[in-house]
């Protein structure tokens, strides 16, 4: 078990978030067509919004929406149809009382989408793909997630070689860390995330995971996100993502124990459950 440092996220408009008292639940919301975990069920913005409310009423701290499918192999999105996708849930979520994140690397959307209530930018490419993302953050005083990943969906794959996976990882979050910074986006902003799954085999992201408590040198706050991954297959074997919930339930408990502050889920109520009993677990360890 890993000692957890505390952190307060400035959020514009909205008071800190507070991170290290207890780990937090962000509710994933994926509202595309081709998700990898759900088959394009939220497409419609009614039951996506729906579905929001309900992860709020299960205790959801965050939601995190997203109108592109940034699984291993999708295809780029235009930046106007993920914007139709995303606005009309993003407005409605933003008066639920829980802070919602934005998931996209495009700072067009970002822009859009702070503007309709979002208060944080989950941005899987560290500030790599869009080189205006970064500003956008700053002058709109959003939150921002940095995630670990080497390379688009198409070719990430490719990407996954390492001879040191841990201290890579570290090292290549760090300088999206200095990026962000450079762009004008304050420290106190910066939550960071070791992208289990992205540009990885599956031993790459249970030694991401394992090591996951190396990450707080970098001094921000992490973020977690095994839910439903196909890595979770190495030890369970082959089944369908939405039967892959127990293996989550392992890796979030271990994420807690390791020193995540926030967890990143598709199924809230249960992992809410989890979560609870590792915060207990871990209270007694420190």
């Amino acid at each position: 078990m890993i000692q957890r440092a505390r952190y307060e996220v400035p959020l514009r408009n909205r008071a800190a978030l507070v991170l290290g008292e207890r780990t937090l639940v962000m509710g994933i919301l994926n509202i595309t067509p081709d998700s990898f975990s759900d088959g394009g069920v939220r497409l419609d913005p009614g039951r996506a919004i729906e579905d929001g409310l309900c992860m709020v009423e299960e205790g959801a701290d965050i939601l995190d929406v997203g109108g592109e499918s940034t699984r291993p192999g999708a295809d780029p999105l235009p930046a106007d149809e993920e914007l139709r996708r995303v606005l009309p849930v993003i407005e409605r979520l933003a008066t639920s009382g829980v802070p919602v994140s934005i998931d996209t690397y495009k700072a067009i959307v970002a822009r859009e989408a702070i503007a309709a209530g979002a208060v944080i930018v989950n941005d899987v490419s560290g500030l790599e793909f869009d080189p205006d993302l970064g500003r956008v953050v700053a002058e709109l005083r959003a939150a921002v997630v940095l995630m670990h990943n080497r390379g688009r969906s198409r070719e990430m794959y490719r990407e996954a070689a390492y001879t040191d996976v841990v201290a890579e990882i570290s090292e290549e979050l760090g300088a999206a860390i200095t990026r962000a910074i450079a762009a004008g986006v304050p420290r106190e902003a910066i939550i960071i995330d070791p992208g289990l799954g992205f540009a990885k085999r599956a031993a790459h992201s249970y030694a991401a995971l394992a090591h996951l408590g190396d990450l707080a040198r970098l001094d921000r706050p992490i973020l977690s996100g095994p839910s439903r991954k196909s890595f979770l297959t190495a030890a369970i074997g082959e089944r369908p993502p939405a039967e892959r919930e127990w293996g989550t339930a392992a890796a979030v408990a271990a994420s807690v124990l390791l020193g995540a502050h926030i967890v990143r889920v598709h199924r809230v109520a249960e992992m809410i459950d989890v979560v609870r009993v590792a915060d207990r677990i871990s209270q007694d360890l420190s």
